[in-house]
C-alpha cells in the first residue's frame, strides 16, 4: 500500500513538473502575448517571450475585438497577437478587454 502511495505521488510531481504553466493571471494590468487555445469563456495565451502559457476566464461583460470587430472569444485563432487587460472588481482581478490581430 504505500509503495501505490509513494508511486503515485511521484508520477503525480512529474507531470506537474512537465506541463506547461496555465495559471490565471491574479495581477490586474495589459497581458500581451499569442493565443494558444480559444473557447467560449477562456482563452489560454502564451506571455511575450511565448515561453510561459496562462489561462483567462472571460467572462459576458467583456469586450472582445479581432482587428478592431466586434467577435467572441471562441473566434480567436491560435497564433493571433493579444492584448487582455484586467481590472480589479470587488475583490477579484477580471478581464474587462480582449484586443486581438490576426496572425499574418
Amino acid at each position: 500500500m504505500l509503495r501505490r502511495t509513494f508511486a503515485l505521488a511521484a508520477v503525480a510531481a512529474l507531470v506537474f513538473a512537465f506541463n506547461p504553466i496555465q495559471a490565471e493571471d491574479t495581477k490586474p494590468g495589459t497581458h500581451e502575448g499569442k493565443v494558444v487555445k480559444a473557447e467560449a469563456g477562456k482563452l489560454t495565451m502564451t506571455d511575450k517571450d511565448g515561453k510561459h502559457e496562462h489561462t483567462h476566464t472571460i467572462p459576458a461583460s467583456a469586450k472582445v475585438t479581432c482587428d478592431g470587430k466586434e467577435c467572441k472569444v471562441e473566434d480567436l485563432k491560435p497564433g493571433s497577437s493579444v492584448k487582455v487587460v484586467t481590472e480589479k472588481k470587488e475583490d477579484k482581478v477580471m478581464v474587462v478587454r480582449v484586443e486581438a490581430k490576426k496572425a499574418d
